[in-house]
């Protein structure tokens, strides 16, 4: 997703003249999507521009530093680079990098921020559909261009290091999340404790909603139809991601090809998972954990989510019917009277 800055804020609700806290709710374009901040109950002294400046402060600075749209980005730089030696970065970059490539250890690698060359070889990049399918001699050239392996972060002093020279890497898979846990930062600072964040699908929340509840998040029927309700989740001081097939695939030959690369092969994921929703503390760690269980399949990310304890649920397609388990984990979120 294009890495860009706020620049129009709507849906803004002003304060009254009574000294009752007025709800203040603001959204706008970000990071190629659109992002949805609810402040419910705000602190004496805090409005809509308060909150709007944080947020755009935040945007701001993720897409400078992560934007693989902008030329003078960090992350475009170091792409850029040919050099094998450390390259210095922000601290924000370097921790959102350290925390990927340990997913990705934990994962079996199915969370890899340098897999865009498969990508784009694929046809599933920002250039589009191509003609033809890759050769595997193709497929062999680019898998050896990438690998989170070839990746070294250090965070004192930040930097990143790449094993080869033409290494590159993504951070769509994780930059969203981690904008999120930063704006939840910023907010708490300003003293306020209940609100709900979210850009482009990455959930996080805090608190109580404008009616004094916990804060209830649709998850999406995984379909090509308008979005409905499979189940709802309610969230405080968590977050919530959703990852899956189901919007963004190809189809060619009467065939369905999913925009997801594995990295393990190179090849396009084939599975039956329609999305996996992940829960966890932080949004940057279910966004990271939502794609890595999302290549991995409803078996074997059921199986990894199982080890780990994470609170994931698996929704699948079974001749034509959608069919769901979840963790253990994951049910204490599930709103009453939902699946």
């Amino acid at each position: 997703m294009r890495l860009i800055p706020a620049i129009a804020v709507c849906a803004i609700l002003i304060a009254g003249c009574d000294r009752t806290p007025v709800p203040i709710e603001l959204s706008g374009p970000a990071q190629g999507t659109t992002y949805s901040v609810k402040v419910a109950k705000p602190p004496a002294g805090v409005d809509s521009y308060a909150v709007r400046v944080v947020v755009d402060e935040v945007l701001q600075t993720i897409d400078l530093q992560m934007s693989g749209y902008r030329e003078d980005s960090e992350i475009s730089r170091f792409n850029r680079s040919t050099s094998t030696d450390w390259f210095e970065v922000s601290q924000d970059l370097a921790t959102v990098v350290s925390a990927a490539l340990q997913v990705s250890g934990q994962s079996q690698g199915t969370l890899d921020i340098t897999v865009a060359p498969l990508v784009n070889l694929w046809g599933m990049g920002p250039q589009g559909e191509h003609d033809r399918w890759p050769t595997d001699t193709e497929v062999a050239e680019a898998r050896a261009q990438v690998g989170y392996r070839n990746l070294s972060v250090r965070e004192h002093p930040a930097a990143l290091r790449k094993a080869l020279s033409g290494l590159t890497v993504d951070l769509n898979a994780v930059a969203p999340g981690y904008t999120v846990d930063l704006l939840v930062a910023r907010l708490t600072a300003l003293g306020i404790t209940n609100f709900m964040i979210d850009i482009g699908g990455e959930v996080r929340a805090h608190g109580r909603n404008a009616q004094g509840e916990l804060w209830r998040i649709a998850v999406e029927r995984p379909v090509d139809t308008d979005p409905q309700p499979y189940a709802i989740v309610q969230l405080d001081d968590a977050a919530v991601t959703t990852s899956g097939e189901y919007r963004h695939y190809i189809v060619r030959d009467g065939q369905r090809y999913s925009h997801t690369i594995d990295p393990r092969t190179g090849r396009p994921v084939q599975h039956n998972l329609a999305s996996v929703v992940v829960v966890s503390r932080t949004a940057l760690d279910a966004d990271a954990w939502a794609t890595a269980l999302n290549v991995l399949g409803a078996d074997e990310g059921y199986a990894l989510a199982m080890q780990r304890q994470i609170p994931a649920l698996f929704i699948v397609e079974h001749d034509g019917r959608l069919e769901s388990r979840m963790t253990p984990q994951f049910r204490p979120f599930m709103a009453v009277g939902t699946k």
